[in-house]
């Protein structure tokens, strides 16, 4: 990909010149968030199959649930390792923590993939998943911060929501990917062979793309914005408490901001498909075509909404989503439903509306900190905010739909976006500024 821009000749005529994208650093970088948005779809899709291989299988609803519970509780190690891994980023640098991150996806993947069945050596499968699952939520936890750092701080000011746009394109993609393995291993393997031995396959292909990751990021340069301040991040004491004290406001912006992004991913990429099939009557099938559709619409428009905020700005854009999502969320859940029409413009009209902030995260998060707390800063608040609101989200829409109250959650997401609409209105406009 190239955009023009403007070169002076040495007779005075202004001509145009292409500024070519490095798309192979931007996948660099974006692979690990790939990788881990993959081994976590993987996870929830193929968890059915290996409940009672790693679990007792006695009581086959008790295996479903404990694995389900360790994967919400690695949500709770995002946060550790958002601290952990993005103040070692800042000390030691981007390059680096982005290595440690991949390393411990593609471990956790690989761990996961040869783990030995409850049968063979009984509670030791459990605990070692768990460790997997705590390793991967760790990595995440510092993937999301150190990423969008790199991604920030290697695009050009005037060009930065398009470089943030690889994050989001990545995500998608894998997720798809995930998906659609699921929908083809489940078509074409009986049941008893995705439980014995099928589940396997998607771990193992999670680790050799982890891999491909590793090999990729081999050759990354460090970002002169590390370079020019690590000194600053290494005389920094106390940063967590530095960053409470000297940027509350911009604490504050990201936290807003990061709940109903939050809500808005796990709400149509997690928790709408089990509400709209367990609740509502909708057809499997139908649900995860609409899904398909959706998220492919969704890696689509992450790049032409970064361009588009490099041209007229990140506040207009994420005053329109937010806005947006606040007044149509609530009547979108009344089209939840029978039929896959339904479900496109559902899921389409989500999506696309989650894009306008999806596709220029990583510039709004690097625009927020100085370069010497960077990494820290999003990988505290970010992560701490995710855990809350969005790891709960499967939680909170299926307790108010069992309790006779499915609307509920989704005047819970309105309030959000209001909440972020008015954190939004305190930004700066930052579009081609210089980090700080």
């Amino acid at each position: 990909m190239s955009d023009p821009v403007m070169n002076t000749a040495s007779g005075g005529t202004t001509i145009p010149e292409r500024h070519r994208l490095p798309v192979k650093t931007l996948l660099a970088a974006s692979v690990g968030n790939a990788v881990e948005w993959y081994d976590w779809t993987v996870y929830a899709t193929f968890s059915i199959y290996f409940a009672t291989q790693i679990f007792s299988p006695d009581d086959p609803a008790l295996a479903l649930l404990s694995t389900f519970a360790t994967y919400a509780l690695a949500f709770f190690f995002r946060p550790l390792g958002g601290y952990i891994l993005g103040r070692f980023a800042d000390l030691r640098g981007r390059k680096a923590a982005m290595m440690l991150t991949i390393t411990l996806m593609a471990g956790g993947s690989m761990v996961i993939a040869i783990l030995p069945t409850f049968e063979l050596v009984g509670w030791l499968a459990p605990i070692l998943l768990l460790l997997a699952r705590i390793a991967q939520g760790m990595s995440l936890g510092g993937e999301v911060a150190n990423a969008s750092a790199y991604l920030g701080e290697i695009a050009p000011p005037e060009r930065r929501g398009r470089y943030s746009a690889f994050f989001y394109i990545s995500t998608g993609s894998s997720v798809l990917v995930a998906s659609l393995l699921g929908a083809l291993m489940a078509n074409t393997l009986s049941d008893e062979s995705l439980a014995s031995w099928g589940w396997r396959i998607p771990f193992i292909i999670g680790g050799l793309l982890g891999l491909v990751g590793i090999w990729l990021r081999r050759d990354m340069a460090e970002t002169e914005q590390f370079e020019e301040n690590k000194a600053k991040a290494q005389a920094v004491k106390n940063p967590f408490w530095v960053i409470l004290r000297d940027h509350p406001k911009a604490v504050a912006q990201i936290v807003g901001i990061t709940l109903l992004s939050t809500l808005c991913y796990y709400t149509f990429f997690s928790a709408l498909t089990p509400f709209a099939v367990g609740f509502r009557g909708a057809d499997d099938g139908e649900v995860f075509i609409a899904l398909s559709i959706a998220t492919a619409l969704f890696v689509a428009l992450q790049y032409p909404f970064g361009a588009l905020s490099d041209r007229f700005g990140r506040k207009p854009q994420l005053l329109v989503w937010s806005a947006a999502i606040a007044v149509l969320i609530v009547p979108l859940s009344l089209l939840i439903g029978p039929g896959i029409g339904n479900m496109l413009v559902v899921f389409c009209v989500g999506l696309a509306l989650y894009s306008l902030l999806s596709s220029l995260a990583p510039a709004i998060m690097s625009e927020l900190f100085p370069t010497e707390l960077r990494g820290l800063g999003i990988g505290a608040w970010y992560n701490i905010t995710v855990a809350i609101f969005g790891g709960t989200a499967p939680f909170v829409i299926t307790a108010l739909s069992n309790a006779g109250h499915p609307d509920a959650f989704f005047w819970y997401v309105a309030v959000a976006a209001v909440i972020a609409f008015i954190t939004i209105l305190s930004l700066k406009e930052t579009k081609g500024s210089v980090l700080r």
